[in-house]
């Protein structure tokens, strides 16, 4: 997950249940069909068919149980780092581990953490530096949708609830990596924010503040701790195939009484390439920017949205 704050749904009938099962998987089959320029990857390719870009590195990946996070996990781990991942579902961060051991043979370390309470993500760092006394990578994946409601129907809980996770719990994350970094003067930082970062996004107006707010943290940051070699950077993904956008597009779909193609038709219809963002490539990016080949790279929110945002 980015980290996802599951909620527990009302009760229903057993055929209320199978339409909605139904209904989820035509929509992820969608979404499939709908990612431009895929290609079908072998998560067993040998890994001696490229040389490893991050070998021995340490790596936290936050949000790591699903979606984009699990992605960026095992796509670090298959460059050889030594991943930790963490989420507040620990059934998926078992499964997340399982494939990463399954496909690559190393053994991630399972640290469930709600990163909104700050003596578990003190907690995080402490048992991360148990391995090797660093911390190269910081990933700060997690993140939550946050209410699709007109701004006076949002409850301050809601309000509140999105900035905990999406920024409050990075800022945690990064205040107790940063001395680590620090120390041994060298640090890569990747925080996840968004297309909504850059540009409105009708009725997502906690979500689109706390991605605002992370493109400034992500500067200002870069700003105060490079002088240490600590290198902060921001990626803007745009719609990205995922079970979280599943979600958003039927909620979406049920606000706006259209169907779930078009729902679906006029996101894609926005992108330059007409099509959704693949995570492989959200996650080609993570590894770049912590390889050597982005050395140079510092304080920017890179887009990866099919040309949907162009600034």
């Amino acid at each position: 997950m980015a980290l996802e704050v599951r909620s527990l749904r009302p009760g229903s009938v057993r055929r209320q249940q199978r339409r909605d099962m139904n209904r989820s998987r035509a929509a992820e089959k969608t979404l499939r069909n709908l990612t431009g320029h895929r290609e079908e990857r072998d998560l067993n390719e040998s890994l001696t068919e490229h040389p490893m870009q991050l070998e021995n590195e340490i790596a936290i990946v936050t949000g790591a149980a699903q979606g984009i996070g699990r992605e960026i996990s095992l796509s670090l781990a298959r460059e050889g780092a030594l991943v930790v991942i963490a989420d507040i579902t620990q059934q998926g961060l078992m499964q997340t581990a399982e494939m990463i051991s399954k496909n690559y043979g190393s053994k991630p370390k399972i640290i469930p953490t709600d990163i909104t309470q700050e003596d578990q993500v003190a907690n995080l760092i402490q048992h991360t530096l148990v391995i090797d006394n660093r911390i190269d990578i910081l990933v700060n994946n997690a993140g939550v949708s946050g209410p699709i409601k007109n701004i006076e129907d949002i409850s301050f809980e809601e309000w509140e609830a999105t900035m905990a996770v999406n920024l409050c719990g990075m800022f945690l994350c990064c205040k107790h990596v940063v001395p680590v970094m620090k120390k041994q003067k060298k640090g890569n930082i990747i925080n996840l924010s968004s297309m909504t970062g850059k540009r409105p996004m009708v009725q997502r107006t906690p979500y689109a503040t706390t991605k605002m707010g992370v493109i400034g943290l992500t500067r200002t940051l870069a700003q105060e701790v490079g002088k240490w070699k600590i290198r902060v950077n921001a990626l803007c993904p745009g719609a990205v195939e995922s079970p979280r956008l599943t979600k958003v597009l039927e909620a979406i779909r049920q606000q706006s009484g259209k169907s779930w193609d078009q729902v679906v038709g006029e996101m894609t219809e926005e992108s330059a390439l007409k099509c959704l963002v693949d995570p492989k490539y959200v996650c080609a990016m993570v590894v770049f920017l912590c390889s050597p080949n982005g050395t140079m790279i510092t304080g920017e929110d890179i887009n990866i949205s099919a040309g949907l945002v162009m600034y």
